[in-house]
């Protein structure tokens, strides 16, 4: 678990840093972002994972995300990992598709051949990579929470959901609530995983609600005018889901906002401070 320092600069009272080590998860390298604020020697700080979309790497939050200056006031620290492995062996889709293979791990563990050798996200953003933050900044890994986008929404909610002891609160900006039932998901879902709907439904925050997983609330941020509203994305049937079965959500439809950073960026500075209330 070796880390190798890509690249750090200072920003808002803090370090933001690049890094990559060797995943024993998923086989190949992996690259991740930490943003540090500065804080007293010996301090242990709470920690907020961000997971990416489809075609994205740990670089576009980095880059574009606007979260610095909200983490700093609140002692928080920023992780990234990317979206999926990479590196010559890894497999791709056979038609270079952006919503399967490289860049679209869709944070599962796969079990189909050829992508279960090293499609294992999940298991890489649950274990391996908080051992190594853990191990390698001053974080508490007593105090996570979770949030991220579109197909790093889905993620954020999937794990929250299977591990709500780790992940103290959740958000997420316009999520892929019920994977099985939209054709990102199903395409991603059948690929890593094969055509039993029944191992979906671990992989899928609506299933996983009716199915008895609980979290104490979910805050959501939805633009109005994302083009993959109504066929990828349908927040309402977590809504549906969640008021059934008692967990309070937040859905909060941003008017005229896209899918793009110029809407995360908008709105994740929220995000933050409304997880460092969990957190503190």
């Amino acid at each position: 678990m070796s880390l190798e320092t890509i690249s750090t600069v200072r920003s808002h009272g803090g370090t933001q840093g690049v890094y990559q080590h060797a995943s024993s998860e998923t086989g190949t390298p992996m690259t991740f972002s930490v943003f540090v604020p500065d804080h007293l020697p010996g301090t242990r700080l709470p920690v907020l994972w961000y997971l990416s979309g489809l075609t994205c790497t740990q670089a576009n939050v980095t880059e574009k995300g606007e979260f610095r200056q909200a983490c700093s006031e609140r002692g928080i620290v920023l992780v990234a990992p990317d979206t999926s492995p990479r590196g010559d062996g890894v497999p791709d889709d056979a038609e270079g598709a952006y919503d399967f293979g490289l860049g679209a791990g869709f944070y599962v563990d796969a079990t189909e051949a050829p992508f279960a050798a090293n499609y294992r996200m999940f298991s890489y953003v649950a274990d391996e990579l908080p051992a190594l933050i853990a191990a390698e900044f001053p974080v508490d890994p007593q105090r996570q929470s979770i949030t991220g986008h579109s197909m790093g929404g889905h993620g954020a909610l999937i794990l929250a959901l299977s591990r709500p002891d780790q992940f103290k609160s959740v958000s997420a900006f316009s999520p892929i609530v019920a994977p099985s039932e939209v054709p990102w998901g199903q395409k991603a879902l059948t690929g890593y995983l094969g055509t039993d709907c029944d191992t979906w439904r671990r992989y899928d925050a609506v299933a996983l609600v009716e199915d008895g997983a609980r979290v104490p609330a979910i805050l959501i941020d939805q633009g109005t005018a994302d083009q993959f509203l109504a066929e990828q994305l349908q927040p309402e049937r977590l809504v549906a889901a969640c008021d059934a079965a008692g967990i309070p959500v937040e859905l909060r439809m941003q008017a005229g906002y896209d899918h793009s950073y110029y809407f995360i960026s908008t709105f994740l500075a929220d995000h933050v401070r409304w997880h460092a209330d969990r957190l503190m």
